[in-house]
């Protein structure tokens, strides 16, 4: 490693890997026989299904990547590791979910306008089939879920619940054709399952988002933290503070922080790095101590001299404030 670092910037996800390996070659078997089975059958729901699937083995290659790259050491130049880069794939992933209901809508409108004669019996056992192996990898993903808390999983297992209710809709399809003989049925489950793939891929690429983005996660009420911090002893105020996620379960924080003049500096960082680690699991925090009156901080640093001069000479300031204070 080219510098020291307290933390490890890095992950070794062995539950993640070996599900992930599981379900990307049972994907791959299914994926050909599905697309085959809807060429054949000339089903929409089974076309569209093995569609997905397609986007299924892409998922589970990004996936892979991440999991493989989030085992490296960082470097001089990406001093976090390659942790980000699964969110990034958890990104891309939802990203191809909504590309993928889209057209699956569209296919199913046109459907709609100029029905298609299919063949049911190879509909219907091409969708059990299919239903089996959705079933056996959304639990493989899911117990892996339990074990390893993983966005980039997480997206994957939503491209698997997509594919299990899509199995489910396409027998649903068939036997309602069977008994009804209203073709208008495959295009209809079609639009239902593109319907539940943009909910599933709306939801990863906002959560992605939100990481990417560097912004607070919502387990995380930042008036909070920035309260428990101002209860150290000697402090006066926090300001500058930054908490954000790396990665899935990975957090770091940074903050400014006012302190009395009479109290030590690095009691008060170790107090606050613990405080941190044992109430809210933040393990990675750096703490910047400051004096307003040397350290300059514009407006914000005068109004703050101004309010300790009027309330008392040691006195809180305007932001948080320690007990004795």
């Amino acid at each position: 490693m080219y510098d020291y670092h307290h933390l490890n910037h890095r992950k070794e996800q062995t539950a993640s890997r070996r599900a992930l390996w599981v379900t990307l070659v049972l994907t791959l078997f299914f994926t050909i026989v599905e697309l085959i089975g809807g060429i054949l059958s000339n089903s929409l729901a089974l076309i569209s299904d093995s569609a997905h699937m397609v986007s299924d083995v892409l998922a589970l290659g990004l996936s892979m990547t991440a999991i493989y790259l989030a085992r490296r050491e960082p470097d001089a130049r990406y001093t976090f590791g390659y942790l980000r880069f699964e969110i990034i794939a958890s990104f891309l992933n939802g990203l191809a979910l909504a590309v993928i209901a889209v057209g699956i809508f569209a296919e199913g409108i046109r459907r709609f306008l100029h029905p298609e004669e299919i063949h049911f019996q190879l509909m219907l056992i091409i969708a059990v089939i299919g239903l089996v192996v959705n079933i056996v990898l959304t639990f493989v993903l899911s117990r892996s879920m339990k074990e390893e808390d993983n966005l980039n999983v997480q997206s994957a297992l939503w491209h698997f619940i997509g594919d299990l209710l899509s199995s489910i809709g396409v027998i649903v399809s068939a036997v309602l054709i069977f008994y009804t003989g209203w073709l208008v049925f495959d295009p209809l489950i079609s639009i239902v399952i593109g319907g539940i793939l943009l909910v599933g891929g709306s939801r990863i690429i906002r959560e992605s988002y939100l990481i990417l983005m560097e912004s607070v996660p919502r387990k995380f009420d930042l008036n909070e933290v920035r309260a428990r911090m101002g209860e150290i002893e000697g402090v006066q105020d926090v300001h500058e503070l930054h908490l954000w996620a790396i990665s899935t379960d990975h957090y770091s924080l940074s903050a400014h922080v006012f302190i009395r003049r009479d109290i030590q500096p690095f009691c008060v960082i170790l107090a606050m790095n613990e405080m941190l680690r044992t109430r809210y699991g933040i393990t990675h925090s750096t703490v910047q101590i400051e004096h307003a009156s040397i350290h300059q901080h514009g407006e914000y640093g005068r109004q703050f001299l101004l309010h300790q001069q009027q309330s008392q000479p040691d006195g809180g300031g305007f932001g948080a404030r320690s007990p004795e204070d």
